[in-house]
């Protein structure tokens, strides 16, 4: 697998959540504090969520797919992106358990 599939997939995973943060301290001010400005600022991060995810929703099937992936964690990994915070976990799980699978895999260097 080369290293841009990864390296995709993580950016997108970030700004995926981070919208999604921002959409909910939105929501958060549009429907509980009666923020002024808050409904324009959800109308603007939702929608820039909402085409951002399905670049998200491509780079990771694209992982999944590359990696062969059951059904189930590609399923966990694609909804990571819809539940605040979700996304910076399963991200940083993902990309540490494929960190260690290419350290597994570097052979061993003799005399360093």
């Amino acid at each position: 697998m080369k290293r841009s599939v990864l390296t995709r997939y993580r950016v997108m995973a970030y700004v995926t959540g981070v919208l999604l943060v921002l959409l909910t301290f939105g929501m958060i001010g549009k429907y509980l504090l009666d923020v002024g400005g808050a409904a324009d600022f959800t109308q603007v991060v939702s929608i820039a969520h909402g085409w951002l995810y399905v670049l998200y929703l491509i780079f990771a099937f694209d992982l999944g797919s590359k990696l062969k992936w059951p059904v189930k964690k590609q399923i966990w990994v694609l909804l990571a992106g819809t539940v605040p915070l979700a996304a910076f976990f399963v991200e940083r799980r993902i990309s540490r358990e494929l960190e260690s699978a290419a350290g597994a895999d570097a052979p061993a260097t003799a005399g360093a």
